[in-house]
C-alpha cells in the first residue's frame, strides 16, 4: 500500500522534509520512494508542494500520514478538518464537551442552591414554632403558637447587633 508522508533530511537540530509517495513498509530513510511531492521546512513553516501530483495520488488511493493530511489540508490542497496527531497522553480539546461540562456544572450550583434554600425555608419554619405550656398542666408541652412576626425582627437585630459587637472587639 502506497503512502504519502514526511522524510526527514535536515541535519541535526535544523528539521526539514520531503513530501514523498512511498511504499508503507519500507523505512522512512531509506531513499526508496515512488514520487518527490516537494519539501516541508518547520521552522520557517514553509511548505512547498506540487498540488496537481499530490491531488493526482489522492485519487490514486493513496493515504496522507495524520501530518501530511494537516498540512494538506492548510494549504488547501484537500478539504476536510484536521486530526489530531498530538500523542495519546495529550489531552484533546473537544470544545462541545467542555461547553456541556461547564453546563452540568452550572446547573449543579443550582441545584446545590435550591437545596440549601429548602433546607434555610424549613429551619426558618422551625424557628416560628414557639413552645406553650398547657395553663393545665405546666409540665405538658403539647401545644405549640406561632411567633410573632416582630419577636422574629427583634431576635434577628439582636443576632445582627451581636455580631457586630463580635467583630467590634
Amino acid at each position: 500500500m502506497l503512502m504519502m508522508r514526511l522524510q526527514r533530511v535536515g541535519r541535526k537540530n535544523d528539521p526539514s522534509f520531503r513530501i514523498v509517495v512511498t511504499d508503507k513498509r519500507t523505512g522512512v530513510k531509506s531513499d526508496r520512494h515512488v514520487d518527490r511531492l516537494g519539501s516541508y521546512n518547520p521552522k520557517m513553516n514553509h511548505v512547498q508542494i506540487d498540488a496537481a501530483k499530490a491531488k493526482e495520488w489522492l485519487a490514486k488511493g493513496v493515504q496522507p500520514s495524520d501530518t501530511l493530511h494537516n498540512i494538506l489540508v492548510s494549504q488547501k490542497v484537500i478539504e476536510g478538518k484536521k486530526k489530531n496527531v498530538l500523542p495519546k497522553k495529550s489531552p484533546i480539546v473537544n470544545e462541545a464537551k467542555i461547553k456541556a461540562e461547564a453546563e452540568a456544572a452550572a446547573a449543579k450550583v443550582a441545584a446545590e442552591a435550591k437545596v440549601k434554600a429548602d433546607a434555610e425555608a424549613a429551619a426558618a419554619a422551625l424557628l416560628s414554632v414557639e413552645v406553650v405550656a398547657d395553663q393545665d398542666d405546666p409540665t405538658d408541652h403539647a401545644e405549640v403558637a406561632p411567633v410573632a412576626e416582630e419577636v422574629k425582627a427583634a431576635e434577628e437585630d439582636a443576632h445582627v447587633e451581636a455580631q457586630t459587637d463580635a467583630e467590634a472587639d
